[in-house]
């Protein structure tokens, strides 16, 4: 409360509408009186002193910023938090771990209001903070085998003890979502740092041979937009969707653009109830299989608990199984099933959002690969750039598996900057491990020390790197 004596001050010196501040009021303490109404009196004392000691400098004048119509301020995991509500989310686990609590606490906060049914006053949602990691995930996952648009959200420690889940949920084809809001590792490392340190672990996820979609989200507004779209691609894929955040985008107040409904209705995939599943069995002759590739796209129907259809059960399995979800060790079974999980992945492509690129068509040589909350920085480089008569073509990656447009901007570009918050150069080592033949032009401008990157750092850094070029010939 003794903080509301400089506000008060301040609203006088700057001249702020005090009606304003009692809206902040209200928004801070949800309406609660009992806080809002001591707070209040305080500020207006404050500020009757302030007027009468005639304490004001003229050179400070607070106006509203009608350029901000339309715009509001939040963090990433709060509009992640709000997309999946939005998407249709109907069960969430988790295990506290900074910095990713926020998303699940803000769901808390948001799903009593937006989803409970009106008619019964029941909640049409589940939301568990279990009691570690390896239960967050076995919960999420079993909830995404019942049917139910299920997710998680973690950090890289918590990542690390999930990976076995996710493998059986890659492998026995269930749709769920985790979110991973990264920090510095490895092991504890800098929990209240930034990094983008868990991409080629989440690349490489899980033992033996797997394939994730990866969602690369760069601003507040992709947070939520993302938030829905995760849990659309998951089900249509019938597979886990991880989505990599990270400290400075997830936990930091963002300007944004107001968030929209999702444009689309929600996508359940090839989910069949009792009469799709008997329309299907009829024109199969009868013999239908959980696993097989009716449409050649990689992606299986399913049927989820509660379809009546005496045809709609199958085995669930992690271990080898054939397409109608038998046992099998069989060599020729597991080879064929394997490389059908593999062709979904290319039906991915057609479903992630697609990079963004900033080109100058014809005029730079010179080209810049980056992603996440890095965006900003790498935007403010390139105009530094341009100040000194240097141009450079920008593009960002969305999501993996790489599509298209990223191996067309190798080829097109005689030098290519990698930039990431992570020692090792992640990025640049899965580029050149997916595009072989543009591999020597892709030079990695790699760093971590727990801060977010800036322009002049990054610009320092293409610089040097040119000049030691060009000495060297």
């Amino acid at each position: 409360m003794s903080n509301m004596v400089y506000v008060g001050i301040l609203a006088h010196v700057l001249n702020i509408d005090v009606e304003k501040i009692t809206e902040a009021l209200f928004q801070h303490f949800n309406g609660k009186e009992v806080a809002i109404e001591p707070n209040k009196k305080v500020i207006d004392l404050a500020y009757r002193w302030a007027a009468s000691e005639n304490i004001r400098s003229s050179h400070f004048e607070i106006k509203p910023m009608d350029q901000l119509d339309g715009f509001i301020i939040t963090s990433g995991n709060t509009a992640a938090a709000l997309g999946a509500i939005y998407g249709g989310v109907q069960f969430v686990s988790w295990y506290p771990i900074t910095p990713a609590s926020s998303i699940p606490e803000t769901m808390n906060e948001y799903l009593p209001r937006l989803k409970m049914d009106p008619n019964t006053k029941k909640f049409k949602y589940v939301s568990l903070q279990a009691e570690d990691e390896l239960a967050a995930i076995g919960m999420a996952v079993g909830a995404g085998w019942s049917g139910l648009r299920s997710m998680t959200a973690t950090s890289g420690p918590g990542l690390s003890l999930m990976s076995e889940y996710l493998g059986l949920a890659y492998q026995s084809e269930i749709p769920v979502v985790v979110w991973d809001v990264q920090r510095v590792g490895p092991s504890t490392g800098l929990p209240t740092r930034t990094s983008q340190g868990d991409l080629t672990f989440s690349y490489f996820l899980s033992h033996g041979d797997t394939e994730f979609v990866i969602l690369l989200p760069a601003s507040v507004h992709e947070c939520f937009e993302f938030g829905w779209k995760a849990l659309d691609i998951a089900e249509t894929l019938q597979t886990p969707v991880l989505v990599l955040s990270d400290l400075e985008l997830g936990m930091n107040d963002w300007i944004t653009p107001e968030f929209s409904y999702p444009d689309t209705p929600v996508q359940r995939g090839k989910i069949l109830w009792e009469d799709d599943l008997s329309k299907l069995v009829e024109n199969l002759g009868g013999n239908w299989g959980r696993y097989v590739d009716l449409d050649n796209d990689g992606i299986p129907y399913r049927t989820v608990p509660g379809n009546l259809h005496l045809k709609a059960a199958y085995f669930v399995r992690g271990t080898g199984h054939d397409e109608y979800g038998r046992y099998s060790e069989t060599p020729q079974v597991w080879e064929r099933m394997q490389n059908r999980l593999l062709k979904k992945f290319e039906s991915a492509k057609k479903m992630i959002p697609s990079p963004v690129i900033r080109s100058i068509k014809g005029k730079s040589k010179l080209g810049i690969i980056a992603y996440g909350s890095n965006d900003a920085s790498v935007t403010e480089a390139i105009y530094l750039l341009q100040e000194h008569k240097s141009s450079c073509d920008y593009l960002r990656i969305r999501a993996l598996p790489f599509t298209k447009e990223i191996g067309e901007f190798l080829e097109s570009h005689e030098k290519i900057y990698v930039v990431e918050s992570n020692r090792d150069g992640q990025l640049a080592q899965l580029l050149r491990m997916n595009f072989p033949s543009s591999a020597k032009k892709i030079i990695s401008i790699a760093h971590v020390d727990g801060l977010a990157l800036s322009a002049e750092w990054i610009v320092s850094m293409i610089w040097e790197k040119e000049k030691k070029e060009n000495g060297s010939k």
